[in-house]
């Protein structure tokens, strides 16, 4: 692709490359490949149900390594909050549904309503614009990690400040509990004023101590914009068009994270806390089977760092990847030579490696959990979005329709190397599964290219156990009217 001087210098200021901008180009022109999924990973056969005879022992054994252990939540944040309101928008320009109406008939028992009292009008467009404007609240262009979610007798709260609260359950060691939040810069003023008034008040309630941090999703990150046409879509004054790629950008942000140990949960998915508990009490089995493995893992990779490895140790790694890692080798592996075995086996275990929660499929959108092919021939477990998987092979789909099972972004992740130096994660991500997408600008049309997902693609050479967790783990809020279920209502 030939760029102008001007488009070089731009692209320079960008914080990327040439080479990258022409990568994605590319990626246009030729489309991402889809990813060929095996089967679904279910109960028995890539995800782990837990005995809960065992629960108490479980999260006891995470309780022990804990204090010695340095702990971070992760926590995405900078998504605005306008997609939660799309129905009160429209309401506002005539266009009004049946949410609409329950919205209004249940207004005061949403726990900002006391704040929108102080600021809006008598008729139901007053009530919206103070909402939703800037006139009032703002709660249209706000993230949803500055809205007042849940109701309690000392007053409402956000979901920053719950995520503060569950956080020091299970993130805390020896009291210092450290939560990460990424947010736009835009927003990021307001999240650090509200740490600062609220974060002395649960220090002092919950006896910890919060080392609270904050970053943006790196420029670098974004990605170019095309024509229909595969050209480079240039705004008014000529210049190229780079848009935010996704939440797969994040990886970046993760890894400059300095942690044995991170959570990794979205800022919409909390809930009051009569209903934390189960939240709480799979946080550490997660935990704890991913710290369990990991010791397996470091054990593996000290015997295989002897000169001579018996034929006996191999055939028990290879157990160990098939059976708890769930790696598949490539076609014609018991034929290869004992030297390409250990050079195999050493790749497949120096790797980060992540316990992802997974729900019971009940139709909510996200990425299943599979058994999929990878490059090297190899199967391994991926959490795959649908987009990634060619629905218009009857064979693909009828794989996708048997997924019993989704992940709500519920991640527990070990960042470190048995030597306790930190992977350099955006190694192991797979560039082949990324999205491209239809979007418009200034009234043209254009085509935008998001990045592997964090949880997905950003993550797919990352050694990966599947653990079932109970569906009340998970709670987003993605309308307002979700806030409306009994589980973000008070007890």
């Amino acid at each position: 692709m030939q760029f102008t001087e001007q488009d070089q210098h731009q692209i320079l200021a960008q914080g990327a490359t040439l080479e990258q901008v022409d990568e994605q180009i590319q990626h246009f022109i030729n489309t991402f490949p889809f990813l060929p999924v095996i089967k679904a990973a279910t109960v028995g056969d890539g995800v782990i149900r837990v005995d809960e005879q065992n629960l108490t022992a479980i999260v006891s054994a995470f309780d022990q390594k804990a204090p010695s252990l340095s702990l971070l939540k992760f926590v995405p944040a900078s998504g605005a909050a306008t997609r939660m309101f799309k129905s009160l928008f429209a309401a506002l320009e005539g266009k009004r549904d049946k949410s609409v109406d329950e919205f209004f008939d249940r207004l005061s028992d949403f726990a900002f309503y006391d704040a929108l009292k102080g600021v809006s009008g008598e008729t139901d467009e007053h009530v919206l614009s103070a909402l939703l404007t800037s006139e009032g609240l703002d709660y249209g262009n706000l993230p949803k990690g500055l809205l007042l979610f849940h109701r309690y007798p000392e007053g409402p709260r956000t979901p920053v400040e719950e995520h503060l609260i569950e956080g020091a359950a299970y993130a805390n060691a020896n009291g210092r509990v450290r939560i990460h939040f990424t947010v736009s810069p835009e927003h990021r003023s307001r999240f650090e004023e509200l740490i600062e008034r609220v974060q002395p008040e649960y220090e002092a309630r919950l006896g910890v101590t919060f080392e609270i941090t904050f970053s943006e999703q790196k420029k670098s990150t974004d990605t170019i914009s095309v024509n229909p046409d595969n050209t480079p879509f240039r705004n008014a004054d000529g210049s190229l068009l780079f848009r935010p790629a996704g939440h797969g950008a994040l990886i970046e942000n993760l890894n400059d994270i300095d942690a044995d140990v991170v959570f990794i949960k979205n800022i919409d998915n909390v809930v009051p806390d009569a209903l934390k508990e189960q939240t709480i009490i799979y946080k550490k089995v997660l935990g704890s089977i991913l710290l369990d493995i990991q010791q397996q893992i470091f054990r593996f990779q000290e015997l295989l760092d002897d000169d001579m490895v018996s034929e006996g140790y191999l055939t028990e790694l290879d157990e160990f990847l098939r059976n708890t890692l769930c790696i598949l080798p490539p076609d014609g592996f018991d034929d290869w030579t004992q030297d390409d075995k250990v050079a195999y086996f050493r790749q497949k275990l120096d790797r980060p490696l992540r316990a992802c929660g997974m729900v019971k499929n009940v139709g909510e959108p996200g990425g299943g959990p599979f058994w999929a092919k990878n490059a090297d021939g190899s199967v391994s477990l991926q959490i795959v979005e649908s987009a990634q998987i060619d629905l218009g092979n009857a064979e693909q789909k009828q794989i996708f329709d048997t997924a019993t099972h989704f992940n709500p972004v519920d991640l527990v992740c070990a960042l470190k190397n048995r030597d306790g130096e930190k992977y350099n994660l955006p190694a192991y991500r797979d560039p082949q599964t990324g999205f491209i997408t239809s979007k418009s600008k200034d009234g043209k049309e254009l085509k935008a290219q998001e990045l592997p997902g964090l949880w997905n693609g950003a993550m797919a050479d990352w050694n990966t156990v599947f653990v079932e967790v109970p569906l009340i783990t998970f709670n987003p809020v993605k309308t307002v009217n979700d806030l409306l279920r009994k589980e973000h209502q008070p007890a």
